[in-house]
């Protein structure tokens, strides 16, 4: 969006051949030479006298013959068996019919389109069906047992693991257990048959079963009462990282690093990462550079070897590593002293990318960005607000309180249920607003005593205003939105600029 490099546009020039090649259809064998001659000599299109002409309507005695030189016709349609005595009109509707390039043309308008794959005139039969999932896991399990190829079975057991998590489960309601019971049996037997067959391609030393199998530990898949067993993932993570797999090899680190399934050992940690680093991984030289920033992980502090590091993992990132780019774009809005200049422009173009990747945190930044006019970006409520939706679309809190100061005006149910999802989230200030919003009645009906357990909350997480709520006493008049005195007084702010002389426009929006 704020790229600072120019597209090469290409070249206007252009080289004409010495000898432009020049169709002559007198001297060319094509057919559609003749054809124009057998055109030329058909009959006139009937007149209409401003009617509208059916295909159907044009009679054609001549009967239909497919081309005559069959052995060149690409078309197998032609090429059937001579003893069939069905005429075409049998295999596809009239309208369909195929009919040559003079009748076409010349003789009548042509037929209507029909759709491009016309099976109207097949009818499955009545046994005809879907295959069910459990037909699907025999045929895929019986593929399996028949190949000796490790990677087909490794598909198979990630289908089963998959198929584990998709499977229904009934609701758990008195007279609905047996069922319940039986779907939760068929989910572990799948969990079973698919760990199972991992560890033994892990015992044979396949490298994505040995990672994949103990992702699975980790995440409390194939354990006991689905807990995370780091004893049992840590030394397949070390297993697939010595076969040379760089998912592998950083996950191994981070059990270094915290001490899950093995002992917190820095330096082993800062191993894992730079054999990861080595094939690429973003995140681990995310991690090497946060490390050589801060001076962790044992590694002395080395803020020019820890941008190097950032830069790397900023090429490679993903939606599962946008980290490097957020952190190179903070570090450009305040530079480092003969280490990273700042550069809003390059800054926000990092925050863009790492916002298009989906990381919540970069999209809020920006949304900020355009709402104040800060970094050099220009006041605009649209790009704004669509950063902001972003981000609370994958439940940034500040992101969707920030939506309700947009929709506040002009959409008052939306500010609110924009608040309410922040205050879910454990905002104090959302709690706040929420409780506001239900005393007066802004977006939702009013209800005082849910006003009340939302002051309660927000006062519990330290906001003050919900505190003073709270104390207030019960017989003072209620002050109405705007108005003297008011929780919520947008005053000047509700002017066209919309906000875009910063965050100052918020200073008398108690509630904001």
């Amino acid at each position: 969006m704020y790229s600072t490099q120019q597209r090469q546009r290409p070249s206007s020039q252009y080289t004409q051949p010495d000898q432009p090649y020049l169709r002559n259809d007198s001297q060319t064998d094509s057919p559609y030479s003749s054809v124009r001659s057998r055109a030329a000599s058909q009959q006139p299109i009937p007149q209409t006298n401003g009617e509208d002409v059916e295909f159907d309507d044009i009679d054609d005695e001549r009967e239909y013959t497919p081309p005559q030189d069959q052995d060149t016709d690409p078309d197998d349609f032609y090429n059937g068996d001579n003893n069939n005595s069905h005429p075409p009109s049998t295999y596809m509707p009239d309208q369909y019919a195929p009919r040559s390039v003079a009748t076409q043309s010349i003789r009548a308008p042509s037929p209507p389109p029909g759709p491009l794959l016309d099976h109207s005139h097949l009818r499955p039969g009545n046994q005809a069906a879907l295959l069910s999932h459990e037909r699907t896991l025999e045929l895929y399990r019986a593929n399996a047992k028949k190949t000796q190829d490790p990677d087909l079975q490794f598909e198979f057991a990630v289908f089963m693991i998959d198929a584990s998590k998709s499977l229904p489960i009934p609701e758990n309601i008195p007279g609905n257990l047996l069922q319940v019971e039986k779907a939760m049996e068929k989910r572990e037997d799948l969990v079973k048959e698919a760990t199972g067959l991992l560890k033994r391609l892990a015992d044979r030393g396949h490298s994505p079963s040995q990672y994949f199998l103990a992702d699975c530990f980790a995440n409390g898949i194939g354990t006991v009462k689905g807990k995370q067993d780091f004893d049992r993932a840590y030394p397949l993570f070390v297993l697939a990282a010595k076969h040379g797999h760089a998912d592998a090899a950083y996950r191994a680190g981070t059990c270094c690093e915290n001490g899950w399934g093995c002992r917190r050992e820095s330096a082993k940690a800062v191993t894992f990462f730079r054999k990861a680093a080595a094939a690429l991984h973003p995140g681990a030289m995310y991690r090497l550079g946060i490390a050589e920033l801060n001076g962790e992980l044992g590694l002395s502090r080395s803020p020019k070897e820890g941008v190097k590091w950032l830069k790397r993992s900023a090429e490679q990132a993903t939606a599962e590593f946008p980290h490097a780019l957020h952190e190179l774009a903070l570090l450009h809005e305040r530079g480092i002293d003969n280490v990273v200049f700042v550069d809003y422009e390059y800054s926000t173009e990092l925050l863009a990318q790492a916002a298009e990747l989906g990381y919540a945190p970069s999209a809020y930044r920006l949304g900020e960005c355009y709402e104040y006019g800060k970094n050099g970006c220009p006041s605009d409520p649209a790009l704004s607000i669509h950063y902001y939706n972003i981000a609370a679309q994958q439940n940034h809190r500040d992101a969707c309180f920030a939506l309700t100061a947009w929709y506040l005006v002009g959409s008052p149910w939306r500010a609110f249920l924009w608040a309410q999802k922040a205050a879910e989230a454990d905002l104090a200030k959302a709690m706040y607003a929420v409780g506001y919003f239900t005393e007066v009645g802004i977006g939702t009906q009013a209800n005082m005593s849910q006003a009340v357990t939302w002051y309660k909350k927000a006062a519990e997480l330290g906001d003050k205003r919900a505190a003073q709520r709270l104390k207030a006493s019960t017989n003072s008049p209620m002050p109405q939105p705007g108005g003297p005195g008011a929780v919520l007084n947008r005053g000047a702010f509700d002017s066209s600029d919309n906000g875009s002389s910063g965050k100052g426009k918020d200073k008398e929006c108690v509630i904001m």
